[in-house]
């Protein structure tokens, strides 16, 4: 006798349903596909991939503010930039590793840090030179 290589998970007629909510037809060993589901019936749990790209349009590659943060290393405020450019580069790996939520997290800190490296650079250049024009003006 000969075993049969094809099954049959769910009987016909019947919506047998699994532990995640998906009904199963008859198919060959190895090729179960799942029905599609209607929008009704999407489980609160984590969605595909297709799923989050079509709901967010925002689900693209995320920004890590590299330029920014190699812009915001040429002002006066080493610690703040320095650490702004690791916090960038920190992002683009996350985003490369597939972390897009923590490349996300990581870009936003890195735009925070460089516009504050940037703006403090700006006032400490502005009150340097308005002051050694101030000194020289004197003699």
């Amino acid at each position: 006798l000969r075993g049969s290589k094809s099954f049959t998970a769910a009987l016909p007629g019947e919506a047998e349903r699994n532990g995640h909510g998906l009904a199963y037809k008859s198919v060959s060993v190895g090729h179960l596909e799942a029905a599609p589901l209607s929008p009704s019936r999407l489980s609160l749990g984590r969605a595909s991939s297709t799923a989050t790209s079509t709901a967010a349009p925002e689900q693209g590659r995320p920004r890590d503010y590299l330029v920014l943060a190699i812009f915001s290393c040429f002002c006066p405020v080493w610690p703040i930039n320095v650490v702004a450019l690791v916090f960038s580069i920190m992002s683009r790996n996350s985003g490369q590793q597939g972390d897009l939520d923590g490349a996300r997290r990581l870009g936003r800190m890195a735009r925070l840090l460089s516009i504050v490296s940037i703006v403090l650079g700006t006032i400490i250049i502005v009150l340097y030179i308005s002051l050694s024009f101030r000194g020289n003006s004197s003699f």
